[in-house]
């Protein structure tokens, strides 16, 4: 695939980032274009590897080795570097509903066991995948195609995010009558109101929402099954059901002084900004001439602290309780492996740029909140933590006495992740739950205890990402197909 030579030929480029103290000062994507020549030499280091190991989709350790949804990278590289970009789409759209989501906020776990990555930088397969459809996109390649007949099947999903829409994209090519439900004013769930507008516009969420609402899939907004629609309903309406509402209860930190005003989850957060950037009638949470601490690390951390460059706060400090990664792979994490090395993104980057240095301190938690006499968070008492195994064997922080240290805070912003499924839906139904509380199903069937009723995405498998999300729903898809005519077609 791609020129036999070209990894030798050219190096790994990234189109260019705009500057760190100039996108600050507003809510477009960062992220610029390369032009078709530089594209081309980028898809003509993809080696014929033999065996590429960028599209398996296997767990290696717990996390994600080569893509999950199996897209077929060398193919459509090679296609790029001969200038077929149209192939390219086709190839594209065989395992992937969304490229254009995937190619701005997935971290990319093909090119972690890209075969070219063992001894040097990796193809850049993520920025190929979405300079594709927006190629496609641009040139009016990708047009609503709704099926040439329909079933009398009517299908329910539960949930807008990447693993309802890939469901509903799915049944609906199937010929099923497919209906969408979302709580939120629109459509896209996390898609929508959890990723902030610089790293996915959310005109590009709102397109592909067009697109289906063309094809034939009927979308639900302002409606909570379990809350203002019951779930109940859904069973005597629909021939099947797939639930698809995500991981959305956060992990909280109950340490003293938790009730103080100023303290918020990272998603309230980032919702209420993205509602603001829609709408500049909605209320935000203001991280302006504050001083922030965003407690915990990963995509949502990093999210918080870009969003607060861009509210102008006066100063930022992220919390990690965590060591610092290694700059290079370790012995013990080797190639095809996820690369767990230190990454330096956007978010970072902006602080770095205004304030001197990199915002994440690592080995440190947070001891207890700090008040004013109005009730409002005004600091944070940390310490240092060190991890050891506890007497059964396992990994756990202890604090390390005469470490702590108070840093001022009149914004805390709780990013630690996600705890599982809210239940107003599960309840109601019935739905038999895991031992982390994410719906249970039959191995590989993504059937729930409920006949009819399905599940995907990180209501089942636990806090994914967008990848996964789509692999779920696609698969799930399959399997409801499969439930209601006997036999399925679908890939």
């Amino acid at each position: 695939m791609g020129k036999p030579t070209g990894f030798i030929e050219y190096q790994r480029e990234l189109p260019q980032d705009r500057p760190p103290t100039e996108r600050i000062r507003d809510w477009l994507e960062f992220r610029l274009h390369m032009s078709e020549n530089k594209l081309r030499a980028q898809g003509a280091r993809c080696m014929d590897c033999g065996i590429p190991f960028c599209h398996n989709g296997a767990l290696l350790a717990g996390m994600a080795s080569g893509c999950p949804i199996n897209n077929l990278i060398p193919e459509w590289n090679d296609l790029v570097y001969r200038g077929l970009w149209h192939e390219a789409l086709e190839r594209l759209h065989k395992t992937n509903n969304f490229p254009e989501f995937t190619g701005r906020v997935c971290p990319a776990p093909c090119e972690g066991s890209c075969t070219l990555g063992i001894n040097a930088p990796p193809v850049t397969i993520k920025n190929i995948e979405n300079q594709i459809i927006e190629r496609g996109f641009a040139e009016g390649w990708v047009k609503p195609v709704p099926p040439s007949t329909r079933t009398d099947k009517r299908i329910a999903i539960v949930g807008s995010g990447p693993a309802g829409l890939s469901a509903a994209a799915q049944l609906n090519k199937a010929g099923h009558l497919v209906t969408v439900f979302e709580r939120d004013d629109r459509i896209g769930g996390l898609l929508m109101y959890g990723i902030p507008n610089m790293k996915l516009d959310k005109k590009v969420v709102q397109r592909r929402a067009d697109l289906l609402a063309q094809e034939g899939v009927k979308f639900t907004t302002n409606t909570e099954v379990g809350r203002n629609y019951p779930a109940e309903q859904l069973l005597e309406e629909f021939h099947a059901v797939i639930l698809c509402g995500g991981a959305t209860k956060p992990r909280d930190l109950q340490i003293e002084g938790r009730s103080l005003k100023g303290i918020h989850f990272a998603m309230e957060f980032l919702t209420a900004n993205t509602r603001h950037v829609l709408n500049p009638r909605e209320e935000l949470i203001s991280a302006a001439g504050k001083d922030v601490v965003v407690i915990g690390g990963g995509d949502t951390g990093t999210d918080c602290v870009g969003t607060s460059m861009r509210h102008k706060c006066r100063s930022i400090v992220q919390l990690e309780i965590l060591p610092e990664p290694p700059r290079e792979r370790a012995t013990d994490n080797p190639w095809p492996q996820w690369p767990k090395v230190l990454k330096v993104d956007y978010g970072q980057e902006e602080v770095a740029a205004v304030f001197g240095a990199d915002p994440r301190q690592y080995l440190i938690t947070a001891k207890r909140f700090l008040g004013d006499e109005c009730g409002h968070v005004n600091g944070i008492e940390t310490v240092k933590v060190e991890w050891g195994r506890d007497d059964k064997g396992r990994f756990v922080p202890k604090n390390v006495p005469g470490t702590e240290r108070t840093i001022p805070a009149q914004l805390v912003l709780l990013a630690m992740g996600f705890l599982g499924p809210e239940e107003t839906a599960l309840k109601p139904l019935g739905i038999h739950q895991d031992g982390r509380s994410n719906i249970k199903t039959d191995h590989g069937r993504f059937a729930t205890n409920v006949r009819g009723v399905f599940a995907a995405g990180d209501c089942r498998r636990g806090q994914s990402l967008v990848v996964w999300a789509i692999n779920e729903g696609r698969a799930a898809a399959r399997e409801c197909d499969r439930y209601l005519m006997g036999h399925t077609d679908l890939p």
